[in-house]
């Protein structure tokens, strides 16, 4: 099983994408001209901190309000490892999901993490923190197929034998 520890950056509860990445931003012309506006609206210098491989830990209905493919986009393009949170808004699962974003439900972790804080993921398995570990649920093969290829058109592009394995 895959294993991965990740600094850890906290967020409450309905976290929407207007949140993630505010409308004022959508015309600029790629994700990465984009991504350093991440979080503007709720902490300005947070996209700016995120480093390659940390976590974000958030509450309950992560990814709510519109069906805004670039929410996720945004936060995959941060290079950030992957999302645990309580709950997720299902459009914003599924988005995340099609763009390789690793999405992972817990709610025990939320109430016990600090910002700063470092935790283990084994994938499929748990969350490891603190000595303690918290159990996952796996996520259907099918779409760890996809968060693995880097996302649905490249997980299709794989199968159909248009783009080569790494």
């Amino acid at each position: 099983m895959e294993q991965f520890t990740g600094k850890v950056w906290v967020l409450g509860d309905d976290i929407d994408t207007d949140i993630i990445i505010p409308t004022d931003y959508l015309a600029l012309p790629t994700v990465e001209d984009m991504k350093q506006y991440g979080f503007s609206p709720l902490r300005p210098e947070l996209a700016g901190q995120i480093q390659e491989g940390d976590i974000i830990v958030a509450g309950k209905n992560f990814g709510c309000g519109s069906s805004r493919e670039q929410a996720p986009e945004i936060i995959k393009a941060l290079k950030v490892k992957c999302v645990i949170a309580k709950s997720f808004a299902r459009i914003f699962f599924r988005n995340s999901i099609n763009n390789g974003l690793l999405l992972i439900e817990n709610d025990q972790i939320q109430n016990l993490v600090k910002e700063g804080d470092t935790l283990t993921v084994t994938m499929g398995e748990s969350i490891d923190y603190k000595g303690k570990s918290y159990p996952i649920q796996p996520l259907p093969q099918n779409l760890m197929d996809i968060i693995n290829a880097g996302g649905l058109v490249k997980a299709m592009q794989k199968r159909n034998g248009i783009l080569e394995e790494d």
